[in-house]
């Protein structure tokens, strides 16, 4: 039988973790928290830096909601839930930096139980992190696959190739024909061979990812950059609000499941442009992005 206590109780302390290492790499803004109820069953503690020295938004949300009735973005995939009841608890976190040459970054890992009277509870966990750079360095994306590639061994070889599929099938603009960054790790569904082993896994992405940001963040925080690179990252920011308001499954289940809307849109960048028809120079380091780095890859 699931452990949920044991769940939530890392899921707790990983947002805290993660907070207080982001604002250590930030060095000069703290989060706010803001802890919510929602009137459904449930709440959370969502945590927001902004205006930092490095990090222009940084949100790291912790939820565990309930109810008696499945949404439909959960049922769409597993019709067998519809009726029973649910509870859902994760970690999701954002973060855009000032700098282009920083990537934003995403990442969240969560569990899902839905039971019902006479019948087995159906869990699972999921989860991932993804990287979206403006300006493509070689190095901070090996950096970032190996990082992927290092956590999954243990649980077996066919672990990573498998998982960072899925990330690049998930974070695909289909109406753009493009990749929303470099990818990294995407799963969902996971309760197999058994709860220890799931539970493991999730931690261990959980805890994975700011080994595979931090670096890069270091190494990229203090290039220089000016007015067109702002103005590049702004263009590609809106990449990521096109992605997480039309093809995000997460975005949706939140506000289907009448969460907290603030801490849903917190994913949403502070400032993002669009320009009409855009075309970078050729041979431009904004080409370089969309040419050497979107495109689907084995980093490795």
């Amino acid at each position: 039988m699931p452990d949920i206590s044991r769940v939530k109780a890392f899921l707790l302390n990983l947002q805290e973790t993660i907070c207080n290492q982001l604002a250590a790499a930030d060095g000069g803004a703290q989060f706010i928290e803001d802890s919510w109820q929602r009137p459904g069953g449930g709440g959370g503690r969502s945590r927001v830096l902004r205006d930092g020295a490095v990090f222009e938004q940084a949100g790291v949300n912790f939820s565990h909601v309930h109810g008696d009735q499945m949404p439909a973005s959960a049922t769409a995939h597993r019709p067998e839930l519809a009726g029973r009841s649910f509870e859902a608890m994760g970690v999701s976190l954002v973060i855009h930096p000032h700098s282009p040459y920083v990537p934003t970054s995403h990442a969240n890992v969560r569990f899902f139980i839905a039971e019902k009277p006479g019948a087995d509870p159906v869990w699972w966990f999921g989860g991932g992190f993804d990287l979206t750079p403006y300006y493509g360095f070689e190095e901070d994306a090996v950096h970032w696959h190996q990082t992927a590639f290092d956590l999954c061994q243990p649980f077996g070889s066919e672990v990573y190739p498998r998982y960072k599929k899925w990330c690049d099938d998930y974070f695909y603009l289909k109406h753009r024909d493009e990749q929303r960054g470099i990818g990294g790790l995407f799963f969902d569904d996971l309760n197999a061979p058994d709860f220890d082993t799931s539970f493991a896994f999730m931690q261990a992405v959980g805890n994975g990812f700011l080994d595979g940001y931090l670096p890069i963040v270091e190494r990229r925080k203090a290039l220089p950059w000016g007015e067109r690179e702002r103005q590049f990252q702004l263009y590609r920011r809106g990449r990521y609000v096109e992605f997480n308001l039309v093809w995000d499954r997460g975005t949706l289940f939140g506000l289907q499941t009448g969460g907290r809307t603030e801490s849903i849109l917190m994913s949403m960048p502070p400032l993002v442009r669009w320009e009409y028809d855009y075309q970078p120079e050729p041979d431009s380091p904004e080409a370089a992005l969309t040419r050497d780095f979107l495109p689907v890859r084995d980093w490795l």
